[in-house]
């Protein structure tokens, strides 16, 4: 295939040109700088954000985040924008972990009360939360009950004491996305997904203990409620197998119906169905059951998060979400489009809602200083704390990226490696790692991806998002 032309606007921002001949409908934009950009060119995630240009009714660019890489249709790391009337839903623009996503929470400790008991805390927090392939959860949420955590989210097992009210306040949309449909999860999803619910899963999902090395911004810190040397937790994961089974039933069902609407892709990954159809109308509510499975799942891991450490440090210290983001979703919302007010729906495929300072959506605590926006790097480097700014929804639908991104597959960062060893030099920089397999400690080696305070400068730079805190991991939990 010949190179793609790739046009830059400025040190940040880089177009494809929309090509006709090649069925785009619009242009592609790219986030990053040019190092950056050198990673993102020996992938195929470019063809794929191109393929995305070509899907009906798009508004709008094809985005790519600094962090994006290659993915199932959509690339991971991108971003698209569909009509509400004349548009697309496709499941590859959300993935197959729908809501897929983390959060943060703040500790009454510091790392100088942490770093002398970290073993017997991580120890803990490993038998404590479950984790791993297949691994089932300690919330005894049967098959009966699973349709009212499908509907009602993180509220749904907030009721039933694992967690406490105000958590809720402070997960996007509330912990529960609205127009979810149960009945539109296949049983085999349900089957697969509730023994796994309050599970951490595998592959690139994780638990980390960590420290605020650096504040950036101490007016949002303060509002935040962190400071330096304090103690935080980022929780990673997902909707679990019940997310997976949902994305398998639809893009199957997509492939099937697209003939009947008219509709030929490039890829068959991008299998979609108009938003106003039957069937794009089923997948979204299937979509918010499983994204609401997976805020419910984030705050079962969180309930027995908080009794590891009460364990360790006592029943007097406390751990308070600060906020939890999705980044796998397709969302309905209003976004200035041309000049008007448009209705759309937007897919972030591994990208972060950034609403800024005075948007309604976001909790009243934060509302003066933006969304926060968490962003995990990776488990020998640092994760971020930003907050959203005006030029996301200017730009890129009050999007940013999600994580660093990888550069190398799972299998090419494992070639050679010994995960013993890598184990050791880890704990040599003072990160203890647990994990239920080898391959969860090398297929996840800081090597494996971009370099995540290079990413977080674009978007800081580019005026998408706002740095407040970069974060240092003490210990991790993988499955």
């Amino acid at each position: 295939m010949a190179e793609i032309a790739i046009e830059k606007l400025d040190d940040l921002r880089f177009r494809i040109p929309r090509n006709e001949s090649a069925g785009m409908r619009t242009d592609v934009i790219v986030y990053a700088n040019a190092a950056l950009l050198e990673h993102i060119r020996r992938d195929q995630s470019l063809v794929q954000a191109m393929n995305v240009a070509t899907l009906p009714g798009i508004v709008g660019p094809s985005l790519a985040m600094p962090d994006i890489h290659q993915g199932y249709g959509f690339p991971i790391g991108g971003i698209a924008a569909m009509d509400i009337e004349t548009g697309v839903v496709s499941p590859g623009g959300v993935g197959f972990d729908i809501n897929c996503g983390v959060r943060l929470a703040r500790s009454t400790l510091q790392e100088s009360d942490v770093r002398p008991r970290l073993k017997a805390l991580i120890d803990q927090i490993f038998r404590d939360v479950p984790c791993g392939v297949g691994t089932e959860g300690r919330m005894n949420i049967g098959r009966g009950q699973i349709d009212d955590v499908l509907r009602r989210g993180a509220r749904a097992v907030i009721e039933r004491g694992f967690g406490e009210p105000r958590d809720a306040e402070f997960a996007e949309e509330g912990g529960a996305l609205k127009g979810a449909l149960p009945e539109k999860v296949s049983d085999r999803a349900k089957e697969r997904g509730a023994p796994q619910l309050g599970t951490l899963g595998s592959g690139n999902h994780f638990l980390e203990v960590q420290f605020v090395e650096r504040v950036h911004d101490r007016t949002a810190a303060q509002a935040l409620g962190i400071e330096e040397k304090q103690v935080v937790v980022l929780i990673h994961s997902g909707s679990r197998g019940l997310g997976h089974q949902v994305c398998t039933d639809y893009v199957a069902l997509m492939n099937q119906v697209m003939p009947k609407y008219g509709i030929k892709l490039p890829d068959r990954q991008l299998a979609c169905a108009p938003i106003c159809s039957e069937e794009g109308q089923s997948y979204l509510g299937a979509m918010a059951a499983s994204a609401n499975f997976a805020w419910a799942n984030r705050q079962g891991i969180l309930h027995f998060l908080r009794g590891a450490f009460r364990r360790i440090f006592g029943d007097s210290v406390r751990l308070d979400l600060i906020y939890d983001v999705c980044h796998n979703i397709a969302k309905r919302e209003t976004h200035v489009v041309g000049g008007k007010k448009r209705e759309v729906l937007v897919h972030r495929k591994g990208a972060t809602r950034a609403f800024p300072p005075g948007n309604p959506e976001i909790p009243a605590a934060y509302r003066a200083i933006g969304q926060p926006v968490i962003i995990p790097g990776s488990m020998g480097t640092a994760s971020w704390v930003l907050v959203g700014q005006s030029g996301a929804m200017e730009e890129t639908f009050g999007s940013v990226c999600h994580g660093a991104g990888r550069v190398l597959s799972r299998t090419a960062v494992r070639k050679g490696k010994n995960a013993r060893e890598e184990q050791r030099k880890l704990e040599d920089q003072g990160i203890l790692v647990r994990s239920e397999t080898r391959d969860g400690i090398l297929e996840e080696l800081p090597e494996a991806y971009k370099d995540v305070d290079e990413v977080i400068e674009v978007v800081h730079e580019a005026g998408l998002a706002k740095k407040v805190a970069r974060l240092r991991p003490m210990g991790v939990i993988k499955g």
